[in-house]
């Protein structure tokens, strides 16, 4: 089992215990209570509008995750199997970048987005954190293909005729299920749980993601933790039964792409 799971547990086990109590409960928010009460659930579900949220975090957090993988998967095929100075140092640009803390663009970013008229658009989102995960996504099949998937197998379709994009698509991606388990947990989830640039760039509430219905609990003048544990159990559902789901072909992925460089 993933070692971060009993970490996490008694958080969920708190959010649970909160989000099943009345508001006036002040009883210990450890102690499950005597009675469960789902209005919590109903009130933050309309009051957030957490329907309209789920859906564009679903609509970013997919459409980002599909990008990441195709334009991930495809860039690394020739970084990997081309050994060349060129390749090399385009490879170690990709890690240098990932050094690089993404809010030190956000000026200069939202200063082109908006010349361009992309503010409060899903579209601006998608491509924003297409960017942030790209240079990992690459860094990530770019080590798996090289110590994992053998040269002879594209040797082999060569001689059968098959161009590069066939071997590629016929031979290569196919294997790299376990690095792209890898990939759709480590960038679904921050893409998923992102506050910083959703705030920024997805200002009307129409295009508002989950992060951003969250914090809508909190004012000056207001907080309601009964509110937010229910409507933050909502939020990480997806997320957990993706990781749950995929969580056999994460650490494959990870460490079978850290063999060599």
């Amino acid at each position: 089992m993933f070692p971060l799971i009993p970490f996490f547990c008694p958080l969920i086990f708190y959010s649970n215990t909160m989000a099943l109590k009345e508001r006036g409960d002040f009883s210990s928010r450890w102690a499950l209570p005597d009675y469960f009460t789902l209005e919590n659930f109903a009130t933050a579900w309309e009051r957030a509008n957490l329907g309209n949220a789920f859906i564009n975090t679903g609509l970013i957090t997919a459409g980002a995750a599909v990008l990441l993988i195709l334009f991930g998967s495809m860039a690394a095929y020739p970084l990997a199997r081309r050994e060349t100075k060129l390749n090399r140092f385009v490879l170690l640009f990709f890690v240098a970048i990932m050094v690089v803390p993404p809010l030190t663009a956000l000026v200069p970013l939202y200063q082109m987005v908006v010349n361009l008229g992309m503010l409060n658009t899903r579209t601006i989102a998608i491509l924003n954190n297409l960017a942030a995960f790209l240079p990992l996504t690459i860094f990530l099949y770019a080590g798996f293909i090289r110590s994992t998937i053998p040269k002879e197998l594209e040797e082999a379709a060569k001689i059968d005729g098959c161009n590069t994009i066939s071997i590629f698509f016929r031979i290569v991606f196919p294997l790299l299920k376990p690095v792209t388990a890898s990939v759709l947990i480590i960038s679904c989830v921050f893409i998923w749980n992102d506050y910083q640039f959703a705030i920024f760039f997805l200002q009307s509430k129409d295009v508002h993601t989950l992060t951003v219905a969250l914090a809508s609990f909190f004012g000056e003048n207001q907080s309601n933790l009964n509110l937010v544990a229910a409507a933050a159990f909502m939020a990480m559902l997806p997320m957990t039964i993706l990781f749950l789901f995929l969580q056999k072909y994460f650490i494959a992925g990870l460490s079978s792409g850290s063999v060599k460089g």
